[in-house]
This record gives structure tokens, C-alpha cells and sequence, in this order.
């Protein structure tokens, strides 16, 4: 493990053997203010850490062991290493996606394999103490002529695969097997129980999402249908669907999948992850926060762009396949993203998230 202590630090998720990937666990990796990245290290071996999330207050990560149908915490030691917080918990079949509590009460797993959404309470150290079972999703859809499970040809089946707390408090969740977005309330001794619900068009199947900060406006890519779509709540509080447009400028390809949708900092553009075709989509956001255009498709520099993240006028973009994070500088006045600043080798990487 590497000692230079300059830099933000990115924790980054894999797929290790476990997974058919070439990972070891949950890497460290130092960002430089020139757009420069810095492998550190290991900083735990875990199996097949594939996303990650970080405690608001506390030095300590929480990681989905998707093979291994678990979560845990990792608590951080030194600089950059990570020892784990308690055991192993369990989840769900193919746990995907974790998520954080803005007030540190608790975590949500979703699961692709079985559908499960899952809460985790966490005690006052970060360390997980319970595990809730929200309740299964139901399919909006059932009974469609030709309504199957995209990824399998066969009968549809609930496939939840993130979350996002929202401002308001309240936590949102996709479903892409079910085509249905979620809302939920938190109870302490309960778990999630729903709020209401959002069907989708069939087919489109809702990956990941993220809130626009002032326009309250929920922006989730749907990774089947290559779009993005606008969620507005109403004065009950309850989200509708408010528009639905192309992912990319050019269109989608044959084998496309979304993937990552990310806000810049000043809240001014959405980029969107696309895999086959390996593109980064810029969309500009406006009407205040409820539309998006899309602007450009930049080539993403590597083999299936699973993830990225935009950082101090830098997209670092993760590619599971070509085994390598690769680094755009922004262009600030239109948000596209220029000349690749470099190519840091590391195995099947599948998330970068910011260190606190």
C-alpha cells in the first residue's frame, strides 16, 4: 500500500474470481488536482465488492458482495487500508447496489437476482445491528402480451437495482425486471414500507438514478429502453412521470446498456454511461431543473463503461471489461468531456465513489 497521503481518495469496487473478474477487492486510488490518478493499493480484500457506498460522518464503507449474497462494513485503518466492521450479513441473490442513510441510520441493499430491497439498521459506530425485508414488488405490467424478463427471454421477474434517498427523506428504488420505480418511508423497528409507486413503460427497465437538488426532479436511466426519465413530485408529494427522452445524441445501438447516471457538481449537466457501444452521453439540464437535452456521445474510452464519476471538472470512467478507469477533462462551459488525461490499469473495476 502506497503512502503518499496527497490527493482525494476514490474507493473503487470489482469483480474478483468469485465473479469471473480480475479484482482483489476494494481498491484505494488517489486523485490529483491535474486529473491524474494514483493506484494506492488493495485496501481489503473482499469478494466481488461490486458497489460500494460510504458512511455520511464516520471513516467507514459499506460493500455488496454480489457472488457471495452479502454486505458488510469495512471500517478504515491508516491512510488508505480498510479492516471489516463486524460480519458478513446477508442479503439477497446477485446484491447489486448499496446505499446510505444521509443521517446514518441506516443502509438499503437492492438485489437484482430476487428482486430484494433490504434495510439494514447501523449503530452509532457505523457497524451494521438488523436486517428488515421490504415487500416484494408486484409487476405493472402482468398479464402484457410479449411481457418478458429482458435479461433471460423468460417469464418477467422483479430484479430491484438501486436506491436513492431523497431529499425529502423518503428512499427511492428501481426495479428493472418489473419496470417500476418505488418510494418507500422508513420505520426503525419496520423497515421500508411503500409510499407509492411509478410504473415505467415495459421494456424499459429503470437501472440507476439521481435528484436534482433544487428542482426536486428524479432523473433514472433506464438501461433497456437507452433513455432517461424525468420523475416531478406533485403537491401530495406523490412523483409522476414527466418526460422520457434518448440517453444519448445519437441514438442507441444494437446491444447498448445503460449503466451510470451522474449529476456534474454545479448541477448544470447529466452524463450517462453506455455500454456496447461504450459511449458517455452529456445531457444539459434545463427548464430548472425538469428537462434534459441531450448534447453529445464521446467514446468512453475502454471496454463497457460500468460506472464513473464526475469530480473538480474530471470524469473518471470505470470499465469492467478493458480493466482500466479512464480519465476526461471537462470542458466547463459545455460540459463535454475532452482530451483523456490517462488510463489507470486496475482489474474489473465496477464503481468509484469519494472517499469523506
Amino acid at each position: 500500500m502506497a503512502e503518499d497521503t496527497d490527493g482525494t481518495l476514490i474507493w473503487l469496487g470489482s469483480y474478483t474470481a468469485d465473479s469471473d473478474g480480475h479484482g482483489a477487492g476494494i481498491g484505494a486510488i488517489a486523485a490529483r488536482a491535474d486529473g491524474s490518478l494514483d493506484w494506492l493499493g488493495t485496501a481489503v480484500q473482499a469478494p466481488s465488492p461490486s458497489f460500494l457506498a460510504v458512511h455520511p460522518t464516520l471513516p467507514v464503507v459499506y460493500a455488496v458482495a454480489e457472488a457471495a449474497q452479502t454486505v458488510r462494513a469495512y471500517r478504515r485503518t491508516g491512510p488508505f487500508g480498510l479492516e471489516p466492521l463486524g460480519g458478513a450479513w446477508p442479503a439477497g441473490a446477485a446484491a447489486c447496489h448499496v446505499a446510505v442513510d444521509p443521517s446514518a441510520r441506516f443502509i438499503v441493499v437492492n438485489c437484482w437476482g430476487d428482486g430484494n430491497v433490504l434495510l439494514y439498521g447501523l449503530d452509532d459506530d457505523g457497524g451494521i445491528i438488523s436486517r428488515f425485508a421490504a415487500p416484494p414488488a408486484k409487476d405493472p405490467h402482468a398479464g402484457v402480451d410479449g411481457a418478458v424478463d429482458v435479461a433471460t427471454g423468460g417469464p418477467r421477474v422483479s430484479r430491484a437495482h438501486a436506491s436513492l434517498m431523497l431529499e425529502d427523506g423518503r428512499v427511492m428504488t428501481t426495479d428493472l425486471g418489473f419496470d417500476l420505480v418505488r418510494v418507500w418511508n422508513y420505520f426503525p423497528d419496520t423497515g421500508l414500507l411503500p409510499d407509492h409507486q411509478v410504473a415505467l413503460p415495459l421494456g424499459s427497465g429503470p437501472r440507476h438514478l439521481v435528484q436534482h437538488p433544487t428542482a426536486d426532479a428524479v432523473f433514472v436511466a433506464t438501461e433497456y429502453s437507452i433513455e432517461v426519465a424525468v420523475l416531478l413530485p406533485g403537491a401530495d408529494g406523490r412523483f409522476v412521470l414527466h418526460h422520457r427522452g434518448p440517453a444519448t445524441a445519437g441514438g442507441a445501438a444494437d446491444g447498448d446498456a445503460a449503466a451510470e447516471i451522474a449529476l456534474s457538481p454545479d448541477n448544470r449537466f447529466v452524463y450517462t454511461g453506455i455500454r456496447g457501444s461504450n459511449r458517455i452521453s452529456v445531457l444539459a439540464v434545463e427548464g430548472s431543473g425538469t428537462r434534459l437535452r441531450a448534447v453529445a456521445d464521446v467514446p468512453s474510452g475502454g471496454d463497457w463503461p460500468r460506472h464513473h464519476l464526475v469530480r473538480d471538472g474530471w470524469l473518471h470512467v470505470a470499465h469492467e471489461r478493458s480493466n482500466q478507469v479512464t480519465t476526461f477533462a471537462l470542458d466547463r462551459a459545455t460540459g463535454i468531456p475532452g482530451v483523456v488525461r490517462e488510463q489507470l490499469a486496475t482489474g474489473s473495476p465496477t464503481a468509484l465513489v469519494l472517499a469523506t
